[in-house]
């Protein structure tokens, strides 16, 4: 199926074209389109041009109107103010155009792919050995995996990386603590993820207590820890056992969070050990990093601490030991010439941005980064509680990553049980799930990125308001009224003239495809769900204002299902690549 060129696409094509036939120093310049309240689309372009030019703005756009074509797509275009054209979009385009992404059999509503695609490499959902899950780790998941659904649609090849936290000092007191009490860890494959997460954080407070009580302990265990860094087989045997532990773990929140992570992305700080020396050694002889005080570090003009002094980026300790940036800067080179991304992609939370723009700032100067191979920190803001205070529990912890889905779930299931009265419990159980795991996603994603937004489960799985479960309620209701219809099938007639409403829902229908590349493009996945809420608003709209099963007459009845059906479509693949599921029936 050929992708189909959206309203806007065609009627900047014509507007490009007068212009070009007005003025032809103007050809290329932008008609500035956009979506108006005054007509179907607004085209502001011509103001700078006629500045450009000293004509007048008025008496220039007439012109331009002149030579714009009108009839098969633009029904009418008028000057507005100071100059600017006010288009309408004739009722027959408008079906026509949607007529076209709904025959597409290839689930991607006519929307083309990206002409040059490159390849991108996210760096998301880093858990870390040893350690439960908490409230922190859900946003860098969440948004990661929302912005590869995204990007993967635009015709992007994206690579996942789960840089998971399984090296340092912690693990030598582990695995220190293991060899001296045997048995105390059963294999991962005899154990489920909590039975996995329950057994490490045993060990862990256990070999904490022993660590900091014996001073004879502390020192075997720091003695590990280079054994451990030295490739000790049975040090390493005993590491990869709690790694694999984790994992099951790691796992069992992703499944619960309705999210796939595939084994072979799941590359750690441990990954890029061997290549440390390396990453350092090059840095050195290129003049990037420098021994300063015993240490191998980078030193940046714009960035300073207390008394104005030079805060440096860290690549190797005094004492040879490698940190963080270490590891991040073996990572690009791994990323960049191993995988051959063009762009390195992080979502990691804000208060690692300085950390990250030391670490960039570097690899450029090694020329790893450069015009055609850039990275993007995507900071992300705080989770908060309904009080606007960082969510903790009652008891001031920080709040487990699986109790906050369970709990999600349950809020969902009152929702489920109420609206659907004729569900068994199985189906309320898993619509439950859709619901309530659906609501945290889009709570997250509904907010920029980089702010800090309220976790308030009262709010998420609401009816009413910017939610997902109003998107995934409409998305049911439309299904009801196709069940309803029977033999009677959806169908276009671009013959037929369009309520208001019907052209507002159809123009909105059209702009899926640039809204998500403009969304991809911007790593912006708040601007996708703003569009899945009009798109539900308007659709609401449609519903209320215009008859569909009982319109007024057989044709009117098709088209209307046909855009019941395409706005269906368009949510379950809009929200899909969010991440979120849309259930048949609430």
């Amino acid at each position: 199926m050929a992708s189909v060129t959206s309203l806007s696409d065609s009627v900047r094509q014509q507007l490009a074209s007068a212009l070009s036939a007005t003025r032809p120093e103007a050809a290329g310049a932008d008609p500035l389109l956009r979506r108006s309240d005054r007509a179907d689309f607004q085209a502001n372009g011509i103001l700078a041009l006629a500045k450009k030019a000293k004509a007048n703005p008025r008496e220039l756009a007439t012109e331009v109107v002149s030579h714009l074509a009108t009839g098969e797509v633009i029904k009418d275009v008028e000057v507005s103010g100071p100059g600017f054209l006010n288009l309408t979009i004739a009722d027959r385009a408008i079906t026509g155009n949607l007529a076209a992404r709904y025959a597409d059999d290839t689930g991607r509503l006519g929307v083309p792919l990206a002409g040059n695609p490159g390849t991108t490499v996210i760096d998301y959902a880093q858990p870390n050995v040893a350690k439960e899950m908490h409230v922190g780790h859900l946003r860098s998941a969440v948004i990661g995996d929302a912005l590869r659904g995204m990007l993967d649609f635009t015709g992007e090849k994206t690579i996942g990386r789960h840089h998971i936290g399984d090296w340092g000092t912690q693990f030598g007191m582990l695995i220190q603590y293991l060899l001296e009490h045997p048995g105390e860890l059963a294999p991962a494959s005899e154990v489920d993820g909590e039975q996995a997460m329950s057994n490490l954080n045993r060990v862990y407070k256990a070999s904490r207590a022993l660590f900091d009580s014996d001073d004879a302990f502390k020192e075997r265990a720091r003695k590990r820890v280079v054994a451990l860094q030295s490739g000790d087989k049975e040090t390493l045997e005993l590491w990869q056992q709690f790694v694999d532990e984790s994992k099951v773990y790691f796992y069992s929140v992703f499944e619960k969070l309705d999210m796939e992570i595939r084994d072979e992305e799941i590359v750690g700080e441990s990954a890029y050990n061997e290549g440390m020396p390396e990453t350092a050694r090059l840095l050195e002889e290129m003049g990037v990093a420098v021994r300063s005080e015993g240490a191998l570090v980078v030193f940046f003009d714009d960035i300073r601490g207390k008394d104005d002094q030079p805060v440096p980026l860290i690549v190797q300790k005094a004492d040879g030991g490698f940190g963080y940036a270490a590891s991040d800067l073996t990572a690009i080179r791994d990323r960049v010439l191993g995988l051959r991304a063009t762009t390195l992609l992080y979502v990691v939370d804000v208060r690692q941005s300085l950390h990250f723009k030391m670490v960039f700032e570097t690899a450029r100067r090694a020329g790893w980064l450069n015009d055609d191979v850039t990275a993007h920190n995507m900071g992300y803001g705080t989770v908060l509680g309904a009080d606007g205070k960082p969510f903790k529990t009652r008891e001031g912890e920080t709040v487990r990553l699986e109790d906050l889905l369970d709990e999600a779930v349950q809020r969902a299931a009152e929702v489920v049980r109420e609206k659907a009265r004729d569900l068994t419990e199985d189906e309320i159980r898993e619509r439950a799930a859709q619901v309530g795991i659906g609501a945290v996603k889009y709570a997250d994603l509904s907010t920029s990125p980089s702010r800090d937004y309220k976790f308030d489960l009262d709010q998420m799985v609401s009816l009413n308001g910017d939610t997902s479960v109003y998107l995934q309620y409409a998305y049911a209701r439309i299904q009801s009224i196709l069940r309803k219809a029977g033999e009677v099938r959806p169908a276009a007639h671009p013959e037929l003239e369009l309520h208001e409403a019907e052209r507002a829902l159809g123009l909105h229908l059209d702009a899926f495809g640039d809204t998500v590349f403009e969304a991809a493009a911007e790593y912006a996945p708040h601007k996708l769900t703003a569009y899945l809420y009009q798109l539900a608003s308007l659709y609401t709209s449609f519903y209320d204002k215009c008859p569909v099963l009982k319109a007024d007459s057989p044709a009117q009845v098709e088209n209307r299902l046909f855009l019941c059906d395409l706005t269906a479509r368009t949510l379950t693949k809009g929200m899909g690549l969010l991440g979120i599921r849309t259930p048949e029936r609430l």
